[in-house]
């Protein structure tokens, strides 16, 4: 169970971040120890080097004024009274045996026959050489002086290594604790950087049947998981409205079918009643192909609506010349308009088409004449106007009807929705809705301007992408 445990919280994005933050950590802390102890290193080396070339040059100063005597009295002076730290000096003649020689304590176990071996043509030349135990290194600076002789000066490195050999064990000391205090560190960060992503986790486990009202807290901080909170929140919002708009239409299909399939089976169950009497029958028969028809209807629309709305919808796009449009639709209307004693007053630009399905437009624009003459009351008004915009076309429906009042007006293009003045009429509730879903599809736009017993004017917008000229 454990070793299950560990393997799955291997695999969690807390454990990596923790991992690549720790490592990130150690691995900048060995890279500074390393450049650290590099130029410390090439610190006290450059110091040794130049302290081994300055007390060579001062000796070579004393042997070409006073020879090798001044120069061993010199040594002896200095060793007597320990005035300066301690080197390595040799004095050889030509042949490279050895004149003069003083070995600091640091020397005791170097065997000095390995310079007497060595032999140099060149002016300076540096030698590193190994004790017998090779514990330390001895650098040795050679020059020739003027006449032939070979001086020699020496320093061991083993100071420098103390120095060293400090700095590895304080180092070694600290790295335990910084290594836990990396994989602490990287714990923590990613604990806080990922700390909105648990609030997304627990948003979305809380959100179940009958909840949809949770929301991520947004902590505020202006970064990309601030802006995946505030995504992540719309979206649960956008879902909620739609879940609620489906609920809502699912209570009104349901509602508006239960009529129609009431009066079916009602006509249904009259009929058999009847025995065997033709007319009944026939007339029963009639009204269940009316309400089955008006079932019908409501699903077709519904379905063309959906396929709109998906982008699904399959248009047969035309030149469509917008002033014939208005007229057919006029012709499907003219005897209820006679009836009504409807003034029908049509403005139409010159020459105004658009590329479109025709069919579909037409059933927009007769939508919104049914809806015009519905609430337009006998005597009334109806203004249809067309005209060109520089980026669109509009064509405008304009009634003197009883209005719409203001707090209907967001939802007269929800599916099914009915709004209080209209309970008086007959209708689905899915005209304007079919209206939008249509304009849309054709990457347009509908718009109403309304006031309660002054009418109502709705506006279709088609882009100037879909205009043509004939």
């Amino acid at each position: 169970m454990f070793l299950r445990s560990l393997r799955n919280q291997r695999k969690t994005v807390s454990f990596r971040l923790t991992v690549w933050y720790s490592s990130i950590f150690i691995l900048s802390s060995l890279f500074l120890f390393a450049l650290s102890y590099f130029l410390l290193s090439s610190s006290l080396s450059k110091q040794d080097h130049e302290a081994i070339q300055l007390r060579l040059e001062e000796l070579s100063a004393l042997y070409q004024t006073g020879g090798g005597e001044l120069l061993e009295r010199e040594v002896t002076i200095e060793k007597k009274f320990e005035k300066k730290i301690p080197f390595f000096i040799r004095l050889a003649g030509r042949d490279n045996k050895t004149l003069f020689l003083y070995i600091p304590y640091q020397w005791v176990e170097f065997d000095i026959k390995q310079l007497e071996k060595m032999t140099s043509n060149i002016t300076m030349t540096w030698t590193h050489l190994p004790t017998k135990n090779n514990r330390n290194v001895f650098e040795v600076a050679s020059i020739r002086l003027s006449n032939y002789a070979l001086l020699q000066v020496g320093k061991s490195t083993e100071d420098r290594e103390k120095i060293l050999r400090h700095f590895r064990e304080i180092f070694t000391v600290t790295m335990i604790p910084l290594i836990l205090f990396g994989f602490a560190g990287g714990a923590f960060l990613a604990f806080r950087a990922l700390r909105p992503i648990r609030h997304l986790i627990n948003t979305v486990r809380s959100v179940g049947p009958g909840r949809m009202d949770a929301r991520v807290p947004i902590p505020q901080t202006g970064d990309e998981l601030d802006e995946l909170a505030t995504l992540f929140n719309e979206m649960l919002e956008k879902i909620e409205v739609l879940i609620n708009g489906m609920r809502d239409s699912l209570d009104n299909v349901a509602h508006d079918l239960r009529t129609p399939m009431t009066r079916l089976r009602g006509a249904a169950e009259f009929a058999l009643q009847s025995g065997k009497n033709a007319e009944v029958c026939k007339e029963a028969l009639a009204d269940c192909l009316e309400e089955s028809e008006r079932i019908l209807k409501m699903l077709n629309t519904l379905m063309d609506i959906s396929e709109a709305e998906t982008g699904v919808m399959k248009l047969d796009r035309e030149p469509v010349h917008i002033s014939a449009l208005i007229e057919e639709v006029l012709d499907m209307y003219l005897y209820v308009v006679e009836e009504k004693d409807i003034d029908i007053n049509i403005t139409v630009a010159d020459e105004l088409s658009v590329v479109a399905d025709r069919t579909r437009v037409c059933q927009a624009l007769a939508n919104l004449m049914d809806n015009a003459i519905k609430y337009t009351p006998s005597g009334g008004q109806i203004d249809l106007e067309a005209h060109r915009e520089p980026n669109q076309v509009v064509i405008n429906v304009k009634d003197s009807g009883i209005g719409i009042p203001q707090e209907d007006l967001p939802r007269i293009w929800d599916r099914l929705y009915r709004g209080t003045q209209s309970s008086s009429q007959q209708g689905l509730g899915l005209g304007l809705s079919l209206v939008r879903a249509i304009v849309r599809a054709h990457k347009g736009r509908v718009e109403v301007l309304s006031k309660t017993g002054k009418g109502s004017t709705l506006s279709i917008y088609l882009p100037v992408t879909n205009q043509y000229s004939l």
